[in-house]
């Protein structure tokens, strides 16, 4: 297949490139001006509204991640703005320029988040859960409804939906292993919050399993199958890395420290089921807690 990637130098990007490059695929990165082009890229300038429309001939499929990133610190309303216009602007352009091709992509998997559920306590929640309220899901509502031109061209659409993506590289993981290792980790808030997350071996295998799986169309919650709670997931990590966590973060602290931030991406509990990825067949690689950070530190150790 040749596959367009948006945000290919992402965490998630670059480890799907290198995934697609080893299963005979070929990866071709959507980069902005100004971007090193390391291998086959088109240019896109989301911000000014511009995509050579022309360069996108001839692809199989599309896999767009790019987007503001909603985790670095507070959300001041600037911020805010810049994360809705990277998603929903920068999908609708992605969107109306496959749209005008005269050979669409056969599909189109375009990033969302769990985000769209909002803060749920310990409701199970599946792709047919409604939205919750607040910025994110608001934000996630508009992402996904911006691919809209896409699927009423025929193409297949698939947004899927992450979770917290593990990987020492970098993300949620990165950034908890230093404390952690020191012994200065602890539970977040109460530490009750539900966490739905997915190894990120399993996030691209999850992209490359819903390109080629015809079936698949609409939201995907991508997750692992056992989401745990923060307290759950804290004393596994101190048991991965033979540490003890006994320094807790109270929720007041977080939200001193990010605002509405922290309350919607750090203490908001979503308890998310794969329905339709595992009824669709995906085999996970990480369907635990413990085997996925066991395997992810491990490969993480220098040789």
């Amino acid at each position: 297949m040749r596959v367009l990637i948006s945000g290919s130098s992402g965490l998630v990007g670059s480890a799907l490139r290198q995934s697609l490059a080893a299963a005979g695929d070929e990866a071709i990165r959507l980069i902005r001006p100004g971007a090193k082009a390391e291998g086959p890229s088109v240019s896109w300038d989301p911000e000014a509204g511009r995509l050579d429309a022309a360069a996108l001939e001839g692809l199989d499929a599309v896999v767009h991640l790019a987007g503001e990133n909603i985790a670095e610190g507070r959300w001041t309303e600037a911020k805010k703005r810049r994360i809705r216009r990277s998603r929903v602007e920068g999908t609708r352009l992605l969107s109306e320029a496959l749209v005008s091709l005269a050979r669409p992509p056969r599909v189109l998997l375009s990033a969302s988040a769990i985000g769209y559920y909002g803060d749920r306590g310990a409701e199970v929640l599946t792709e047919n859960s409604p939205p919750g309220s607040g910025f994110l899901p608001e934000v996630c509502q508009a992402w996904e409804k911006a691919t809209e031109a896409a699927a009423r061209k025929g193409i297949r659409v698939v947004c899927a939906r992450f979770g917290v993506i593990l990987s020492p590289a970098g993300g949620a993981l990165k950034k908890m292993l230093v404390p952690f290792r020191l012994g200065m980790g602890g539970v977040v808030g109460s530490g009750d919050q539900q966490m739905s997350w997915i190894s990120l071996q399993d996030a691209v295998g999850a992209i490359q399993h819903a390109l080629r799986t015809e079936a698949l169309s609409g939201p995907l919650n991508t997750v692992a199958p056992q989401p745990v709670t923060n307290r759950a997931f804290t004393r596994v990590l101190a048991s991965v890395l033979s540490r003890p966590a006994v320094f807790p973060v109270p929720a007041f602290a977080i939200r001193l420290l990010f605002g509405e931030m922290g309350d919607a991406a750090l203490l908001a509990s979503v308890r998310v089921k794969p329905e339709r990825l595992q009824a669709s067949g995906y085999r996970y690689r990480h369907s635990d807690l413990e085997t996925a950070l066991r395997d992810l530190l491990d490969r993480s150790k220098p040789r």
